[in-house]
């Protein structure tokens, strides 16, 4: 018997025998044409287009952040600069397919060097350019395989065509060798709700057929393990499914403190799933995906009816709405499209609707004519605030449209810093801990070779999320968490103890995280963070936390009159 590690995605336990994911096909070689320019490009295009609308149909079948990550891929795939890289290969004397792959490793390498949003969607041009090669080939592409019965898929990553449509009948569990606990591979498994390990390098060394044990709630891969070890994981996977089947109930501690657990969302589409798994409302809903797509701002009166859409989803729960974060690392032709070096520290979010003061105000009159056509709670927040005066701006804005309650997102040092003076003018404050990590740590969350910096339970991260907890305690004000931290059950708890009040997440983490706060108390909670903040990095964290929960006495949650 062996363990080996990587990082957990959610809480899960499977158990089945491996099958390794096919290795990718080889790189053409560069041999001149045989049968003319004129018809490689007929070739290279048809490819390509049909490719593209492959993406498009697993797209629609998939629906959710799949449908988006795929959507743009299919983009991707026709993007008229690519096309041109090709046609001037192929001009040169290239076959097709030497000329695709040269292409696309071009394109890669100038997406990777802009970095951010875009550096993130290169590790995608590698699935689109097996996918072309496969076509021109006449083989099947490389992907998930189909042994004829249940398996655990282990894979060097798994491109989100094949993660949004994976079988869970038969994919037991997903082990990668690369990505992070933002990867593409990691946000899709969550939503999925499948039992994943991301970053186990050690997974090159498993062999088809061998038995493994995969532990997400402890991040580790057992193989061989024994027959009372396989039982043990089973009985845990059972229980654990009649408490992800259970009736949804409020979040709250075993003592009956209420900690509110609401949902991510990118768009009113996503709502009746949120419900159905019991989200108490909204604690992060992403308006991007409104002006992405667009080359013009939408007006005010297309904004106004997806808002309308989604509050009158949540009745009179609390919906929590953030406005545009956009520009530098998404740019947009209507908003801010210039070049900067450095597009992580750029104009961004806030900074870059106040550049453009027309389209923030725009918004705010969407969402105030939605808000009075609806009965839902609506809160509404700004990306990307730095500084006490920036809140002032904001809130004071947001409440010239009479809008009740205006807050902040916390993402950067500064305004955790100065949490106390930010929630003097802000209603409440909600803690984006995926970018609070990457300026904290120095570590550009999109890119791969810095990944193992981009971890929320780094001592010095919870230090700036407990300085907000602690600052909201003091004013009366609410303090919510609705990064990725806020999925992970264990860390729930830590984020609970350092004075979070509520927690969003991907609707599929819900049960995982309702349970285990069900299962402790407040001063445990406040105990464990402790714990973590002790330790000298993430992993030290992490590892000391586990150890000091499963340390403490279980008992049910307490019922209050």
């Amino acid at each position: 018997m062996t363990e080996l590690r990587g990082v957990g995605i959610g809480q899960g336990v499977a158990q089945g025998p491996v099958v390794r994911m096919a290795e990718a096909l080889p790189a053409p070689e560069k041999t001149p044409s045989a049968v003319g320019a004129d018809a490689e490009r007929t070739r290279a295009r048809e490819a390509v287009a049909a490719v593209a609308a492959e993406l498009q149909q697993r797209a629609e079948t998939a629906g959710g952040s799949a449908q988006e990550v795929l959507e743009a891929q299919a983009m991707i795939a026709e993007d008229p600069t690519l096309q041109d890289e090709v046609d001037t290969r192929i001009d040169d004397g290239s076959t097709a397919e030497w000329a695709v792959h040269d292409a696309f490793a071009g394109f890669r390498a100038t997406l990777e060097a802009v970095g951010g949003y875009l550096g993130e969607r290169a590790a995608d041009l590698d699935d689109i350019a097996q996918r072309v090669l496969a076509r021109l080939r006449g083989v099947d592409a490389p992907g998930v395989p189909d042994p004829g019965h249940p398996f655990v898929l282990v894979a060097r990553d798994l491109a989100p065509a094949d993660t949004a449509l994976l079988n869970l009948e038969q994919v037991l569990a997903l082990i990668t060798t690369d990505g992070g606990p933002t990867s593409h591979t990691a946000i899709l498994a969550r939503e999925k709700g499948i039992v994943a390990i991301v970053g186990a390098v050690e997974a090159t060394t498993l062999a088809n057929g061998t038995t493994v044990i995969v532990d997400a709630a402890a991040g580790t891969v057992t193989t061989d393990p024994s027959a009372a070890q396989l039982e043990r994981a089973e009985a845990r996977a059972a229980a654990r499914a009649a408490a992800v089947d259970a009736p949804p109930s409020p979040g709250s501690l075993a003592d009956g403190t209420a900690i509110a657990l609401l949902a991510n969302l990118g768009k009113p589409a996503d709502a009746a799933e949120a419900v159905a798994r019991g989200a108490e409302g909204v604690g992060l809903f992403r308006t991007e995906f409104l002006f992405l797509s667009a080359s013009q701002a939408p007006t005010v009166a297309e904004q106004s009816a997806t808002y309308r859409e989604l509050l009158a989803a949540f009745g009179d729960k609390k919906v929590v709405v953030r406005m545009l974060d956009a520009g530098a690392d998404k740019p947009l032709a209507f908003l801010n499209d210039a070049h900067e070096e450095n597009p992580a520290l750029g104009l961004r979010g806030l900074r870059s609707l106040r550049a453009s003061e027309d389209i923030l105000r725009e918004q705010l009159t969407a969402l105030a004519e939605a808000d009075a056509a609806t009965n839902a709670d609506l809160w509404v927040m700004a990306p990307m605030v730095t500084t006490v005066e920036e809140t002032k701006y904001f809130t004071d804005l947001a409440r010239e449209y009479g809008l009740k309650t205006a807050g902040v997102m916390v993402e950067v040092p500064a305004s955790a810093l100065l949490a106390d003076r930010v929630l003097a003018h802000a209603d409440f404050a909600s803690i984006g801990t995926n970018d609070l990590t990457q300026y904290t740590m120095a570590a550009d969350r999109m890119l791969g070779s810095v990944a193992g910096f981009q971890d929320p339970w780094h001592p010095a991260v919870l230090r700036l999320v407990g300085e907000v907890g602690a600052a909201g305690a003091r004013t009366g004000k609410p303090v919510g968490v609705c990064g990725e931290a806020a999925a992970d059950p264990l860390l729930a708890l830590v984020l609970v103890g350092l004075g979070a009040t509520s927690l969003s997440m991907a609707p599929s983490a819900l049960a995982d995280v309702r349970l285990a706060l069900s299962e402790r108390t407040l001063d445990e909670a406040r105990s464990l963070a402790e714990v973590a903040l002790a330790a000298d990095d993430a992993a030290g964290a992490r590892n000391a936390v586990a150890e000091a929960a499963a340390a403490l006495p279980s008992h049910q949650k307490e019922t209050t009159s």
